[in-house]
């Protein structure tokens, strides 16, 4: 895009704000005509895919506060009767010419001309707007607009817990597009995820932006997640505990696998399955199963006078005599 190209357009009609408008307004101005107007969503119309491009240049400069800063310079001049002229003013009043002479010394009719130049060895009008406005030169104003990347778009979905750990395929609409996406097994809630090149197009062929998904993962009733382990909390009885025993686990699958519980287990202590975690393509999780000493609530007649003679037999026992010990440290 040519500096004249920037006198001619106007970016603001284009995206239907005001001169004055911040950046949040032109951001929501752009995302709300780019969907209206993307290809996608309007085949083979061509007018709709001019206006879908005009909006994008629009966006391109007026997004960035340095070339906005040069584009309303440069509309500025044009608003004065600035013209680009190669020689002498014309008719149609001053040209580019008079309003550099007059910057530079000499400016007006009869005085030293400015001339827009186009090679050789004298400084061209690049290099002039390039000095005036920070070294943009001939990449802004003679050789098209730079190549911008395109901007990042958010998403978020919410999985069950059984498809977080086994992966699932989710569809997101960008832009009026549909973005299908395999998450991976072992999603973690809060974990986001990074598609490249799923979100918005680059301008003036820079790269298209992302897309990154937020996953979110319902709870589950009995297992939760550890890297790639699974972890659930499994009950077992004072006998279970004391005297060792084979107890019968759930799995995710549905199914269950016999865990063997050595004789004299504390209450809080973890028993490891192995290979019975999330399955990944390079490895596959354990299961963890913390065992959780059960007290019953009620007790039969029996039952109590057999837990009575178990506590006299055990009479003496000083089962917090470490915890003293340690609190006195």
């Amino acid at each position: 895009m040519t500096g004249q190209d920037w006198m001619e357009k106007d970016f603001y009609a284009a995206l239907g704000v005001p001169k004055d408008a911040d950046d949040a307004t032109i951001k929501k101005a752009y995302r709300k005509l780019a969907r209206k107007y993307h290809p996608d969503q309007n085949q083979g119309d061509a007018g709709a895919e001019a206006k879908f491009k005009e909006i994008g240049e629009a966006y391109a400069v007026l997004s960035d506060a340095k070339e906005r800063e040069q584009y309303d310079a440069i509309r500025a001049m044009a608003g004065g009767g600035a013209r680009f002229s190669a020689g002498p003013g014309g008719a149609g009043g001053a040209g580019f010419e008079d309003v550099f002479g007059g910057m530079f010394g000499g400016g007006g009719p009869g005085g030293t001309r400015v001339r827009y130049s186009t090679g050789g060895q004298g400084g061209g009008f690049e290099d002039i707007l390039g000095s005036m406005f920070g070294g943009a030169g001939a990449q802004q104003f003679g050789g098209g607009p730079r190549p911008r990347a395109g901007s990042d778009v958010a998403a978020a979905t919410t999985l069950p817990f059984r498809q977080a750990v086994e992966g699932s395929t989710v569809t997101f609409t960008v832009d009026g597009r549909n973005v299908t996406t395999r998450i991976p097994p072992g999603v973690r809630d809060g974990q986001k995820i990074r598609l490249r090149g799923k979100g918005r197009p680059g301008m003036a062929g820079g790269p298209d932006g992302d897309l990154v998904v937020t996953v979110h993962v319902t709870p589950h009733p009995v297992f939760s997640l550890d890297g790639t382990n699974l972890r659930a909390t499994v009950p077992v009885t004072f006998a279970e505990a004391a005297l060792g025993a084979t107890i019968s686990v759930p799995t995710l699958d549905g199914g269950s696998v016999k865990v063997k519980v050595p004789a004299g287990t504390p209450s809080g202590r973890t028993l490891r399955v192995k290979g019975r975690g999330v399955q990944t393509a390079k490895s596959t999780g354990d299961l963890l199963v913390t065992v959780q000493v059960a007290v019953p609530q009620k007790l039969s007649k029996a039952a109590r006078e057999a837990v009575e003679t178990f506590a006299a037999e055990t009479d003496g026992q000083d089962v917090r005599a470490d915890l003293v010990r340690d609190a006195a440290v």
